[in-house]
């Protein structure tokens, strides 16, 4: 074990004679290269925290201004008019060599050049954070970039320029703005207009007008001062109030899965595939704490905030009675492994030095081939996680918090991350409908017991080598595990590769320790618990149907030629498939982030509009002309992407009328306006899957390596959860979600739905089979 390996390390024996000692050589070596690769890191993220703090600056640009000023001084031109001067008449009296009128002179151009560059710096962020608060480039239409624009993006371009680290922009990006109340309430009267008659609409006319007279304005007066005070008015609350204190399982209700590669597969070695990915993942950790990822940037040249990025390893949710918090570590050298009813610690570092691929194998062979039993309570301990948070934090206080179950605990809760190795294999068959759902199925929740759901994201890995991740989501939002995987998916093929066997490359180094067991020692009374938090699991999972299929008729290549937004396209299609589907429209959630705002997370788009409505009528009544239906369809395209643009640049409706909700509870009032709405069910909600966040592979030139996106549960009992992801030119993957206890919905109904939805609005602009 390797605990054991590194206890010997320092022996000692009491005897008659005295006290024997007793040293391993080898353990302390590994001791010693642990603490010298700490340091490492502490000093890197010392220069890190330098470099970035004086971002746009550098260095060397410090220097050429040094140089200069004392240039200038030999060239008796006194460029600091008499500032120079000044600092050395100030400078403290002394004895020494180093006090001599040159070195004083020296330093106190020094010291004037610092003052210098340092004021730049300043001057350069700050006209950065106000050219970054420009957000009318979102508003042009393609290929008609204003002249505002152009030099816009070209000033951008200049105070951005060098090598940026991951957070070096983090400073510069503009604060949330808080949106009027009048404006917001406008946008939400708009929104809610095609889903009531008149007297509903006009009783919640007169609720608005009620609350943005009396007690919007006091409310208001909050917010901005938080605004004011706090780096994000949305995000902390939004994490708190949304996520943390949720006392609903995880499992289904928040956490959401992400799917392999679903058109090849370089080996069906299990222990190999999870080689190459975990050296790819913890290579991933290693450049997130050096800052040696390049920030995300809009169009190439706004960046977007990174600050989610932070704990996306060796985080986990730790459960509490009234809330959750999460536990973030600045280091783990472990992962925690469940495999047929056990948990192991395997570590991933010998010493200083990261497992290749081979040695990580190796290890994970070792577990698959463990013969040895789970212990009493051990096989469906992790079930805990899975039922109400609640049960969960009294099970935790009462049993986990002493002795070797406190101890076997923490080495899950402190892992960089969690994998889960299932003995079922699965993948996507073209040919076996049903394949890509049980697919879904087997991530969004397997058997309920072998998934950690608290840990920031399970790795999970099937028997023939295909993987998938199950994600926490209060740590952060899908595009933030999307980057992650994305690197791991091009490195494990296009930088690690396989033997022709299947394995990974290199010799395994057979003398390291094998991974460790934990050891628990688990009471009937908790082993209840267990059973209990289980069947609720059980139940939770056997109520969801998920339908995922490939919609393979076109992609992003035909709708651009329909001269639309995709991601338009497909939410249009969505509410004439769901008005096919129920007969009526519905309150309908996308997710759009507000990266481009500091600690920004997601806005909601409300999709379901007034033109909307108009265009989906009108294709059901069937008495339109194509030309009619065309003219509806790019007013409704058009202002769903305008709702789409205010959201990203802090101009939604829902994320304002949250926190002031929030504050009202604060201040102990009520508004029955805001009631109302925060208990609005979201009976569609809708999420597009980004992909090609980093350039690992040329899309072109692979085009099969794709993946299928990911998907997560309903969010009313009686609505559809919908993911999809516009894989390329020429396909979209959807995931559907809905429940069997809801008689109104069935996912592949819906999904049939969608299919002919996007065919008809296809066929409205008369593109060929052959152009698509």
């Amino acid at each position: 074990m390797a605990e054991a390996h590194q206890a010997v390390a320092f022996q000692f024996t009491v005897t008659p004679d005295g006290v024997d000692f007793r040293l391993s050589r080898e353990a302390l070596k590994h001791i010693y290269l642990s603490g010298i690769n700490s340091w490492k890191k502490r000093l890197i993220r010392i220069k890190n925290g330098i470099l970035r703090g004086v971002y746009p600056g550098s260095p060397t640009s410090w220097l050429v201004v040094v140089m200069t000023t004392v240039g200038s001084s030999y060239c008796n031109v006194d460029i600091s008019k008499g500032l120079v001067c000044y600092i050395q008449r100030h400078l403290p009296e002394g004895y020494g060599p180093y006090q001599t009128p040159q070195t004083r002179a020296v330093v106190s151009m020094a010291i004037f050049s610092t003052g210098v560059w340092m004021t730049g710096i300043f001057f350069f962020r700050q006209t950065l954070k106000l050219l970054l608060s420009y957000h009318g480039w979102m508003f042009e239409m393609h290929g008609r970039t204003s002249r505002l624009t152009k030099v816009w993006a070209t000033c951008v371009r200049l105070l951005s320029s060098g090598r940026p680290m991951l957070y070096s922009f983090q400073t510069s990006l503009p604060k949330l703005p808080v949106p009027s109340v009048p404006a917001t309430i406008q946008r939400y009267l708009e929104s809610v207009r095609p889903l009531l008659d008149d007297k509903k609409y006009h009783r919640m006319e007169t609720l608005a007008k009620e609350f943005q007279d009396k007690l919007a304005p006091r409310l208001q007066k909050y917010l901005v001062l938080k605004s004011w005070w706090a780096t994000n008015y949305v995000s902390d609350w939004w994490e708190e109030y949304i996520y943390l204190r949720g006392r609903t399982p995880l499992m289904v209700n928040s956490n959401y899965y992400v799917m392999d590669f679903v058109f090849i597969r370089n080996t069906d070695v299990q222990a190999a595939r999870l080689g190459n990915i975990v050296h790819a993942m913890i290579t991933y950790r290693r450049k997130l704490d050096r800052e040696d990822i390049k920030p995300v940037m809009a169009l190439g040249i706004v960046p977007m905030c990174s600050y989610q990025m932070e704990r996306m390893f060796n985080t986990t949710r730790i459960p509490g009675k009234e809330t959750d918090v999460l536990q973030h570590l600045a280091e783990s050298r472990h992962v925690a492994v469940y495999h047929k009813g056990r948990f192991f610690k395997l570590w991933v570092y010998d010493g200083s030095r990261l497992l290749k691929p081979r040695d990580l194998e190796l290890q994970f062979q070792r577990i698959l081939d463990d013969p040895s039993p789970p212990q009493p309570g051990e096989e469906r301990l992790a079930a805990l996680t899975a039922g109400g948070r609640v049960e969960w934090a009294q099970a935790r206080q009462t049993f986990f918090s002493s002795g070797k179950n406190k101890a076997a605990l923490d080495a899950i809760e402190r892992a960089a991350f969690f994998v889960a190795l299932d003995e079922e294999s699965h993948c996507y068959d073209p040919e076996n409908e049903a394949s890509l759902s049980l697919y879904g199925k087997a991530l969004l929740h397997g058997n309920c017991y072998n998934r950690w759901f608290d840990k920031s994201f399970t790795l999970v890995a099937f028997k023939n080598g295909q993987l998938g991740l199950n994600t926490e989501h209060s740590w952060a939002d899908a595009p933030i595990i999307g980057h992650l995987w994305e690197f791991s998916l091009g490195t494990d093929i296009f930088h690690l590769g396989y033997t022709e066997t299947g394995h990974c490359l290199g010799n395994p180094n057979l003398t390291l320790p094998p991974p460790q067991r934990l050891q628990w020692d688990i009471p009937e009374r908790c082993q209840a618990a267990i059973e209990s938090s289980y069947q609720v699991a059980r139940a939770l999972a056997d109520d969801v149907e998920l339908y995922c299929f490939q919609f393979f008729h076109f992609g992003k290549g035909l709708i651009k030629k329909c001269r639309t937004s995709p991601d338009a396209f497909v939410q249009i299609a969505l509410q004439l498939a769901h008005f096919r589907d129920r007969g009526k429209f519905c309150l309908t959630y996308e997710a759009s982030m507000t990266r481009l705002f500091r600690e920004g997370r997601t806005e909601t788009v409300r999709s379901c509009t007034s033109e909307s409505t108009a265009f989906v009528q009108a294709m059901v009544k069937g008495s339109h002309t194509k030309a009619d239906l065309q003219n509806l369809f790019r007013k409704a395209s058009e202002k769903h992407q305008n709702m789409y643009r205010l959201a990203m640049t802090g101009a939604g409706i829902d994320r304002h009328l949250f926190c002031l909700y929030v504050v009202s509870k604060y201040l102990g009032v009520s508004s029955p306006f805001l009631a109302e709405v925060l208990s609005e069910p979201w009976r569609l909600s809708t999420s597009q899957t980004a992909q090609f966040q980093i350039q690992m592979f040329d899309p072109n030139k692979y085009p099969n390596h794709l993946g299928a996106g990911g998907g997560f549960g309903p969010v009313a009992d009686d609505g559809y959860g919908v993911s999809y992801m516009i894989a390329g030119e020429n396909t979209i993957f959807f995931h559907i979600s809905s429940k069997f206890s809801s008689s109104e919905t069935n996912a592949q109904r819906f999904g049939n739905h969608i299919c002919q939805a996007l065919l008809d609005i296809a066929d409205l602009f008369q593109v060929s089979k052959a152009n698509r």
